[in-house]
């Protein structure tokens, strides 16, 4: 019999690898018309800080969304024709270098004598005689052609040989022109589209929401808010840190002395748009002009340390410290990203890549059968600590089990860690075994580890404090080896605050354990219980100790339990504990609490 939820199961992911599919088959396809339209999105949000800035000024929008344009368009073609003609300038310098470029292709050129020219020659030698081995028998020259009573015979047959007609400089001109004509329709499609979402920024809004209805309105609309910011704020970072970055490489070279440094600084700062290829072009081409102005190499040395050391800086300092959690993407994740988009749209995608897996990772995070996209590319923890240290105990990692415990602990105190990590891990590992998909080699490895782990914090010094603890501390495990492991680290931490804790190890009997105890009235007993079977056991133990100690204070530590406590209580029946705690913490303040409260043996010493 076949079961319908898995059916259901699998026809949803074929349905949404489809849909998948159709998705990257449709931007491959319809990029004629996507390429502009993502470039108009971007120039969208670039520019609505300054046409809403504008119409604070009592302007309106059709003139704020103009002048913007205007103003942006101006830019551009003003640093264009300045970079066009100081490269012009630079070419036209370069035939007064020829002796620089000669001497260092001198220079580079190897030389039989050395150990590596004469490698080189060996190398090439071995090339040749391997390419004239493998090189076809020549053909012979044709004889000559044999007349004989008018009869012609042809002793071997002429060699044909397909030439490829050159091609004229007309075909060259069209074939430029019909690129230039592409590029500026895209530019023109982009400018018109990028006018229509500006004038119609609102009503394209609406329209949207009301596409994915009404039943969505509050995740859509926090989508595109958290979009527009992201994507706001990473286009505004990158233009200030692109400034930044082209200014500093400006005046290093103006420090090196290499010409024209402003317009390197700011071609640098122009093709740091271009994820990692535009920052390698932006250091190639002063590189190479310093071989040619410089006589030495120490110059173009300079250049490249200049290159490599802001980039280093920036890329690893300041764009993390800026754009933060601004973009949520992991950097694996915009790498390929990056080379995805690339493959997908060629240069226009790869100037896009980062803004466009924005949006990606955006939709991913709001809709739940997306949340993969989220998973894959986002740069949030996919695993909590407690995860990563059950994880790693079971691959039986030691070494990086320690590594999550040490950085958890960086920042926060070593309660909080038993709480939010430690326990929760041995709760993930007793779900585990009872369902039986725990097997005794892992087992036995996790809890000695974890047992190593709590005995190392044992080390840790007691709190100072100057109030005298007069209750002693008594903690019994309710069963199994987890139990007497949470009972242990509760002892610790007990001890700890500046309490006299007995942690009691789980026995062969349990009245054994019980008759062991010598305890005082004021006493306080704790019995720690690990879910999900905790509470039977828990039960168990609380009745034998009722029944022999029924006038001390009870508390029963359910670890980690999420539910109802005063209904947890009620399940112990007649042996109800005075308290049912789910945490260290808690329990912690709640024996304080009991510590500063006021015995009866002192209420009787203040009547008598």
């Amino acid at each position: 019999m076949r079961n319908p939820s898995k059916n259901r199961s699998g026809h949803s992911s074929a349905f949404a690898a489809a849909v998948l599919i159709g998705i990257v088959a449709a931007l491959y396809f319809m990029r004629e018309i996507l390429i502009p339209l993502a470039f108009a999105l971007t120039f969208t949000l670039l520019l609505t800080p300054a046409v809403s800035f504008l119409q604070r000024l009592r302007l309106g929008r059709v003139p704020s969304v103009i002048l913007t344009l205007l103003f942006s368009i101006g830019v551009a073609a003003w640093a264009g024709y300045i970079i066009g003609n100081q490269l012009i300038d630079v070419l036209n310098q370069l035939p007064t270098y020829r002796e620089n470029i000669h001497a260092k292709i001198q220079a580079l050129t190897l030389t039989q004598k050395g150990p590596l020219g004469r490698a080189a020659a060996s190398v090439k030698e071995i090339g040749e005689e391997l390419s004239s081995a493998a090189a076809p028998p020549p053909v012979p020259a044709p004889r000559q052609i044999r007349k004989s009573n008018s009869k012609v015979s042809l002793q071997s047959p002429l060699p044909v040989q397909m030439v490829q007609p050159s091609l004229g400089g007309l075909v060259y001109l069209r074939e430029l022109s019909a690129s230039l004509l592409r590029s500026f329709a895209w530019i023109g499609i982009a400018v018109i589209f990028t006018i229509f979402m500006l004038v119609k920024r609102e009503d394209l809004r609406n329209r949207l929401l009301r596409l994915v209805g009404l039943s969505q309105l509050n995740v859509m609309t926090q989508a595109l808010d958290d979009a527009a910011k992201r994507v706001s704020r990473y286009l505004l970072m990158q233009l200030l840190v692109n400034i930044g970055f082209g200014a500093v490489i400006g005046t290093g070279l103006y420090c090196i002395g290499l010409p024209t440094p402003a317009l390197w600084g700011v071609v640098a700062g122009i093709l740091r748009i271009v994820p990692y290829v535009g920052t390698l072009i932006a250091t190639a081409l002063p590189l190479v002009l310093s071989l040619a102005v410089f006589n030495g190499w120490s110059h173009p040395l300079l250049v490249f340390l200049l290159f490599a050391i802001v980039e280093l800086m920036v890329g690893n300092f300041l764009e993390p410290w800026l754009y933060g959690n601004h973009t949520g993407i992991s950097s694996l994740a915009l790498l390929v990203a990056t080379v995805f988009w690339t493959c997908l749209w060629g240069p226009a995608g790869l100037v896009l890549s980062t803004p466009l897996t924005v949006c990606v990772v955006v939709l991913g995070r709001y809709v739940p059968e997306l949340s993969f996209l989220h998973i894959l590319l986002g740069d949030e923890p996919v695993l909590a600590a407690e995860a990563q240290l059950y994880q790693r105990l079971l691959a039986m990692d030691q070494q990086e089990a320690r590594s999550v415990v040490d950085l958890f602990l960086e920042a926060r105190p070593l309660i909080e860690f038993y709480d939010a990590v430690l326990i929760p891990a041995l709760n993930m590992a007793e779900q585990d075994r009872h369902r039986g998909a725990l097997d005794t080699a892992r087992e036995e490895f996790l809890f000695l580890s974890v047992n190593e782990l709590v005995a190392e914090f044992s080390d840790c010094k007691p709190a100072q404090t100057n109030v005298e603890r007069a209750r002693r501390v008594v903690c019994i495990p309710a069963l199994d080896e987890a139990d007497e492991i949470a009972a242990a680290i509760l002892a610790q931490v007990l001890e700890q605050a500046g309490y006299a804790v007995i942690a009691f190890p789980r026995g062969p009997s349990l009245h054994e354990t019980i008759g062991l105890l010598d305890v005082g009235p004021t006493d306080i007993l704790c019995i720690s219980a690990m879910p999900p079977y905790a509470f039977a056991p828990a039960r168990k133990v609380c009745q034998q100790l009722r029944t022999r100690y029924p006038d001390l204070t009870l508390i029963v530590c359910i670890w980690g339990f999420a539910g109802d406590t005063e209904k947890a209580k009620a399940r112990f029946e007649r042996a109800q504990p005075e308290q049912l705690v789910t945490s260290l913490s808690q329990t912690v303040e709640l024996i304080q609490n009991l510590d500063r409260a006021p015995r009866p043996e002192d209420a009787e010493i203040c009547n008598a």
